[in-house]
């Protein structure tokens, strides 16, 4: 099972999505960790550090309980534009789309990053 499999099953993201469908927001990560505009995860870690949030950036490649990111906070490192344009192609409310991503975020970068490592291919 990938980690973006995993999302699709989480009680919280099912609950907040409601009638957006849950398969969305995995997809979503995707193209934020993946191939997407962004350039995959080492490149999110990357701009999440030099944007400050280092500490958070550890927290989840390293073993312990994850430290949170606000909607805003990933809307800055991401870009408005990107997020717009995110939202716009998946039919989803940019601020409720923000907000879903900075909660999955997290988990997703932890769930990539295996015994406190970034995979080399991210």
């Amino acid at each position: 099972m990938g980690i973006l499999d995993s999302l699709e099953n989480s009680p919280e993201l099912k609950g907040m999505l409601g009638q957006l469908g849950a398969a969305v927001i995995p997809a979503v990560l995707g193209e934020v960790m993946g191939n997407g505009g962004q350039g995959g995860l080492s490149a999110i870690v990357a701009k999440l550090e030099q944007a400050g949030l280092g500490d958070q950036v550890k927290s989840w490649i390293g073993t312990g309980q994850n430290l949170p990111i606000t909607a805003e906070q990933l809307q800055q490192v991401l870009g408005s534009d990107t997020v717009r344009q995110l939202a716009a192609r998946f039919n989803i409310p940019v601020d409720q789309l923000s907000k879903v991503l900075a909660q999955q975020l997290p988990a997703a970068v932890d769930g990539a990053s295996p015994n406190g490592k970034l995979p080399h291919t991210a």
